[in-house]
């Protein structure tokens, strides 16, 4: 995905959360859930930014955050209990789906059964497509459900959490306001740093 691509994405991810709030946090960290390429690493700051200054609330956002992963996941689960690994191995790629997260995800899930969802949305990478290794198992949806909200939302917290407190120095540091000037440029540094590392987590590896 060349940069400019992924910088409009990155763009159309602060443009959403901004016009609908806790909706498009959900909506968002659905799709990354759903092993769409959209980083969480950008969704959760830029809402917790929005906490600081007073439009959202950290802890419902990271809540919001948290039900999107759920609503997301269980799609993925579906996709592999319908259609198996050879489904996933087909036609995964369309949704840039590299193949050594996916059989990471599945060692992590046979080496650690449902404790696997999770710890799994713990941790880069793995979180994105735990679901999928979960649904091929046929693992009970119930435990499936109340293991991936509680991983999800100390991940979505933490992100949160870190714009949340980036933007409270904004407000109260005039040394960081007279280096960078303006708000947007806090923005853009959230979404350049987020950008980098899907971009690094998607091609860098392949490369190495």
């Amino acid at each position: 995905m060349p940069f400019d691509v992924v910088a409009q994405v990155g763009g159309w991810i602060i443009g959403a959360i901004s016009a609908t709030g806790y909706l498009g946090v959900a909506g968002l960290m659905a799709l990354e859930s759903a092993c769409l390429p959209l980083p969480s690493e950008v969704i959760m700051p830029f809402a917790g930014y929005l906490a600081a200054t007073g439009r959202l609330d950290l802890a419902l956002a990271a809540t919001a955050g948290a039900l999107g992963c759920n609503v997301g996941s269980t799609v993925a689960y579906g996709v592999g209990a319908t259609g198996g690994r050879r489904f996933v191995e087909r036609w995964g790629r369309y949704a840039l789906l590299d193949p050594g997260d996916l059989d990471l995800a599945d060692r992590f899930f046979a080496r650690f059964g449902a404790a696997a969802v999770l710890v799994g949305r713990l941790l880069p990478v793995v979180r994105t497509f735990i679901a999928l290794p979960a649904g091929i198992a046929r693992m009970p949806q119930p435990s499936f459900q109340l293991f991936t909200f509680l991983g999800s939302w100390p991940w979505c917290f933490g992100l949160a959490y870190l714009g949340y407190a980036l933007g409270a120095r904004w407000d109260s540091d005039p040394a960081l306001k007279t280096a960078l000037h303006r708000a947007d440029l806090f923005i853009v540094a959230l979404v350049v740093a987020g950008i980098a590392w899907l971009a690094w987590r998607r091609f860098g590896r392949r490369r190495g």
